[in-house]
């Protein structure tokens, strides 16, 4: 696993057997930053086969269209197709030159596929339904006892939360898998010790 930093998001590529994955992008418009660490870590486009956003919040999945443009595959969660274009109205917004993202171009699988789908991209591991932060968020757990959780909220802050049972269903989840390092995209990695 290796970690590229060039914005806001911590942004994750897992090389596997057969296959690249890349795990969030950051904003629209961040593309020139993203090549920069990219050079940084020896990683090109071309090793990239797959992206997926853990949520289509605009600073996740940014790049998600211009890496499609280049020839990285969208593996898209059946629980996030509906809520793929949230972010257009946020870029139009804000004047941000992007292109929305063609679902139709996207490899779409449900959680319960997701085992035997990165099993054949040589990942173990599996993705997970984590919608305490959106509704359309996902975590991917591997074998190795790495997780990305995207936004969701730190273990440690449950008691904060009270009664949220989406929130306490989730780390259930999550921690069901005994991952040894939870890597956020806005935190700092947590050991599991």
């Amino acid at each position: 696993m290796i970690s590229i930093k060039y914005g806001n998001t911590n942004t994750f590529f897992i090389q596997g057997d057969y296959g690249g994955l890349l795990v969030d992008t950051d904003y629209a418009g961040t593309i020139s930053a993203f090549y920069k660490a990219l050079k940084h870590t020896g990683i090109s486009v071309k090793d990239i086969e797959y992206v997926m956003a853990t949520h289509y919040h605009p600073d996740h999945m940014g790049l998600i269209s211009e890496l499609m443009k280049l020839g990285v595959k969208l593996l898209l969660i059946d629980t996030q197709k509906d809520y793929i274009h949230d972010s257009d109205k946020i870029f139009e917004r804000d004047k941000i030159p992007y292109t929305p993202i063609d679902k139709m171009q996207a490899t779409i699988i449900s959680c319960e596929e997701s085992r035997d789908f990165l099993r054949e991209m040589g990942i173990p591991g599996k993705i997970v339904a984590t919608a305490s932060h959106s509704e359309d968020s996902v975590s991917l757990v591997l074998d190795s006892g790495n997780c990305f959780v995207g936004d969701l909220e730190p273990f440690e802050y449950i008691a904060a939360y009270g009664e949220n049972i989406k929130l306490k269903k989730d780390w259930e989840t999550i921690l069901s898998f005994q991952p040894e390092r939870i890597y956020y995209s806005h935190r700092p990695e947590k050991r599991m010790d």
